[in-house]
């Protein structure tokens, strides 16, 4: 397999992400459903705290992620949904960035997405992504 980051620019350098991310020859390819802040009888977790739920939605991904046989490195797609950009980016971003990309080596393409709300009230970041092996 081999991937080509495509940055026709640097600003993205900043957030942790990449305008695009191409893929040949991959064998495999993973589409996670989006991760919450959930424990493992689905019950959500953290009310009311974004960069808590966040890193919980990540430990549900990487979860996800290794029972699939993948790394976090193999992500190539990550989708974030919010339902408050400003909150995620002055609490959250920072961490998941960390996380993703500078403890898991993942670049990958990314999209942030404010909705109004998530699949439980309590819940204020979804993380989905796609991995390719």
């Amino acid at each position: 397999m081999e991937t080509r980051i495509v940055n026709p620019w640097t600003w993205q350098d900043r957030f942790g992400f990449s305008q695009a991310k191409e893929i040949t020859g991959a064998e495999r390819t993973l589409y996670l459903a989006g991760q919450t802040s959930v424990d493992a009888d689905g019950q959500p977790l953290h009310a009311g705290d974004m960069e808590a739920q966040a890193r919980q939605a990540l430990d549900n991904l990487e979860t996800v992620l290794s029972e699939a046989g993948y790394e976090v490195s193999d992500i190539a797609r990550v989708t974030i949904y919010v339902t408050d950009v400003d909150t995620y980016r002055q609490a959250a971003a920072a961490a998941v960035g960390r996380r993703l990309v500078g403890e898991g080596g993942a670049r990958y393409a990314s999209t942030l997405v404010e909705v109004a709300r998530l699949a439980l009230p309590q819940l204020l970041v979804e993380i989905e992504a796609t991995a390719v092996r």
